[in-house]
């Protein structure tokens, strides 16, 4: 029993794509949490996958050089907010990072989410998910929330024609249209900020 039960749990994992993060709780059709928890614990010793936290694991990507990669922290967050369809909006230092606003990966990533706030260590590495406003989450998934998330962490004193001319760069011609849909969403010095990306 225990055997075929670990051989579902690595068929699904192997049917998707490596760098894939997952719960025990994306197998709990397969089995009782015992039994699943048992079969990623054998899976984690053989090397197949790998636990990067508490409940929390990835089929990592493999480089010909370095071997597994870093998970995505991306992947990471969606893993956490997990089957209860919590909605996620990269924040913070990260946003801007995503941008190319900041070289610099920043030790705590965060991102916001309308679920319970919740704090992850994946090596040196935290991963926050932090609980806030549904006006804040209206924008999740649009390029429009990363940049109103990313310009909220800059400040506004620190919005130079460098910021500007690297967001108009990185932003697409239906992103800038993205920005002005959802222009009701960003306080008003942002919304100052995605007229002048429209020029």
């Amino acid at each position: 029993m225990a055997q075929s039960i670990e051989k579902k749990v690595l068929n699904r994992i192997s049917d998707k794509n490596r760098g894939r993060v997952f719960t025990p709780s994306y197998f709990l059709d397969l089995g009782n949490r015992t039994a699943i928890d048992q079969a990623l614990g054998r899976l984690v010793r053989s090397g197949t996958i790998r636990r990067l936290a508490r409940g929390l694991y990835d089929y990592p990507e493999k480089h010909p050089t370095l071997g597994d990669l870093p998970a995505n922290y991306e992947r990471i967050a969606q893993a956490l907010a997990g089957r209860d369809n919590l909605k996620i909006q990269p924040s913070g230092a990260y946003a801007a990072n995503l941008l190319g606003l900041t070289e610099q990966v920043p030790a705590k990533i965060v991102f916001l989410t309308d679920g319970a706030t919740r704090i992850v260590q994946v090596k040196n590495q935290q991963i926050v998910l932090k609980r806030t406003t549904p006006k804040n989450m209206a924008t999740d998934g649009n390029i429009s929330g990363l940049v109103i998330q990313a310009l909220r962490y800059l400040g506004k004193n620190h919005i130079d024609e460098k910021v500007i001319g690297i967001l108009k760069k990185r932003l697409k011609r239906d992103d800038k249209r993205q920005l002005m849909r959802d222009f009701r969403y960003a306080p008003a010095w942002i919304g100052a900020v995605f007229k002048l990306l429209q020029e």
